[in-house]
């Protein structure tokens, strides 16, 4: 049997950060338990024994409150990119196996969707509505959910006219069993690969909602949040700034390069059936 490759050194990179992001996220309140407790005497301080990246303007450790802001940057992004999945899954699988009304419905919905700028709609949606991170999330997930339901009902238009397949027909299973328990265990690899897309979009979308004040409210622990009440204070410390940015960026690059490894190898793994 021939050996499994091993995951190129920048995608076990990027897996070290997800997993600091993961913890950060999971231990946060354990990790940094005074994050957003404020001291006006110490204020607005640069980089220095006991804050290495210096404080803000109302004296909270920047440090700490990069660890805090994980908890709501990553469980929010990862719901969005679940959520899609949830929602894609349930307009693709039937959209791909019965084809006919259903596909094209599908697929007209999906298109519609994809000519809304994703980002402008939520921010046109949440400010009408008057915002909150669990409307956010909830307009994520209907924006996001077209890319999982085209990679569903492409994936199973694939596997719908195989042996397998043909062989539950001719049991006369219940159509729902057969996408469910059939189908969609061989297309799961697929559907798990875009998860991880769509977490980098929904991570850099959700912290943009919460920069703009439409997510988080402020003064939370949140990446978008701190780096929007911190930039003012660019000049005075700028770590206030650039810390939370790089949270953004680095964690959402490296689910962008595990999302990409994991479809190559799915891509790889269908051509070699």
């Amino acid at each position: 049997m021939k050996p499994a490759s091993r995951p190129p050194l920048t995608v076990l990179a990027a897996l070290l950060v997800l997993a600091v992001a993961a913890v950060c996220a999971a231990f946060a309140p354990w990790l940094v338990p005074g994050a957003t407790e404020q001291d006006l005497m110490t204020g607005l301080t640069g980089p220095g024994p006991g804050h290495p990246l210096g404080t803000d303007d109302l004296g909270r450790d920047v440090l700490e409150l990069l660890v805090a802001g994980a908890r709501t940057a990553v469980p929010g992004a990862l719901a969005v990119a679940l959520g899609s999945m949830i929602l894609g899954n349930l307009i693709g699988l039937p959209a791909g196996y019965f084809g006919g009304w259903a596909d094209t419905l599908a697929m007209r919905w999906a298109d519609l969707m994809f000519s809304l700028p994703a980002l402008l709609v939520a921010i046109v949606v949440a400010g009408v509505l008057g915002g909150g991170y669990g409307l956010a999330i909830l307009v994520l997930v209907v924006l996001f959910a077209p890319t999982d339901a085209r990679v569903v009902r492409g994936a199973v238009l694939e596997q719908r006219h195989r042996p397998y397949v043909e062989a539950a027909l001719l049991k006369s299973l219940p159509a729902w069993r057969i996408m469910i328990r059939i189908i969609w265990p061989n297309i799961a690899p697929v559907a798990l690969a875009t998860v991880f897309l769509n977490f980098a979009f929904a991570l850099v979308s959700l912290s943009s909602l919460s920069f703009l004040g439409l997510g988080v409210p402020a003064g939370s622990p949140d990446w978008g949040r701190t780096l929007a009440d911190n930039r003012a204070q660019l000049v005075a410390n700028p770590w206030a700034v650039i810390a939370p940015g790089l949270a953004i960026i680095v964690t959402a690059a490296a689910l962008n390069l595990v999302g990409d490894w994991l479809q190559e190898r799915v891509d790889r793994h269908g051509r070699t059936r």
